[in-house]
């Protein structure tokens, strides 16, 4: 009896023959990547719209609600959803199926957090190889859930990683037209770490690696000062960040506003922006990258 009652709990946790399962991820970036290799195998819900920023989000009683429906649940984990951390971790002891997507790079591959000791940056998606483990990670995850797919999803991870290992080598090409001495990437908060090591630009946050504490007078300080020494001559604000301190270092320091740069989260989907004739659709990950780059360079 008790393996009979073990397989109708196995058959009832199961998505129904034919239909999508159903995902719930947090971020719009795990959401893309959930998508991008379920395809139509699945119906992914985000909790966080474009522009919110993880680091200070705050689950409300829907978001429970969402959770609770979901078939299979990501997030991207590194305690980059600082306020959720606690609840998704308390899911997964329950049975849940809850995955961690960016937790799939090595330890030696992440970069650590400067601001508390021991601690990971959790920003991985700006390296696209290090995303594409996370997509590999959505793979198991998903061939988890729905076994009878597994397949399907493992060549979707697969097709992804060329994807995203091409647009790495294109992105480096990009920067190289840059001159040395001006690969200086200046921002709102230091999420781009990972970003100015697989593209080679050297990357300086106004603010830590979460928004939860703002940049103080001495911060701005620092930073128009290091602007002015290095004869920056652009500055970049952030989608999911307000912009008002950039833009006081950019009056105090003379450098212009170079353009926005997504981070933390994509955009609308469907909102295009155009560069040098391309179009990048900053509401997926694909389009928001080459729309940073192209912006940067």
């Amino acid at each position: 009896m008790a393996g009979a009652a073990g397989l109708m709990t196995l058959l009832l946790s199961l998505p129904a023959a034919g239909e999508p399962l159903r995902v719930t991820a947090t971020t719009t970036l795990v959401a893309d990547l959930v998508r991008s290799v379920g395809g139509d195998r699945v119906r992914v819900e985000a909790l966080m719209g474009p522009g919110v920023d993880p680091h200070l989000y705050k689950p409300a009683a829907q978001d429970v609600r969402r959770l609770s429906r979901a078939e299979a649940i990501f997030y991207s984990g590194l305690h980059l959803e600082g306020r959720m951390t606690d609840v998704l971790e308390n899911l997964r002891r329950r049975g849940r199926k809850v995955f961690a997507v960016a937790e799939a790079v090595p330890p030696d591959q992440r970069l650590a957090d400067e601001e508390y000791a021991g601690a990971p940056d959790p920003h991985v998606w700006g390296d696209p190889a290090l995303w594409a483990l996370a997509a590999e990670a959505v793979a198991r995850g998903l061939a988890e859930a729905d076994p009878a797919h597994a397949a399907t999803y493992t060549a979707a991870a697969a097709r992804l990683r060329e994807e995203f290992l091409r647009l790495r080598e294109e992105g480096r090409a990009q920067v190289a037209r840059i001159p040395e001495d001006r690969r200086v990437l200046i921002t709102s908060h230091d999420a781009f770490r990972y970003f100015g090591r697989a593209f080679g630009l050297e990357v300086v946050g106004v603010q830590g690696i979460s928004t939860t504490t703002e940049a103080g007078l001495a911060d701005v300080t620092r930073i128009a000062d290091l602007v002015k020494r290095r004869g920056v001559k652009a500055l970049f604000v952030e989608s999911s960040v307000p912009p008002a301190t950039i833009e006081r270092i950019s009056k105090d320091s003379g450098a212009r506003i170079g353009g926005e740069l997504f981070s933390d989260a994509l955009g609308t989907p469907g909102d295009l922006r155009v560069h040098g004739g391309r179009r990048h659709d900053v509401g997926t990950y694909v389009g928001m990258l080459g729309h940073n780059l192209a912006t940067v360079v």
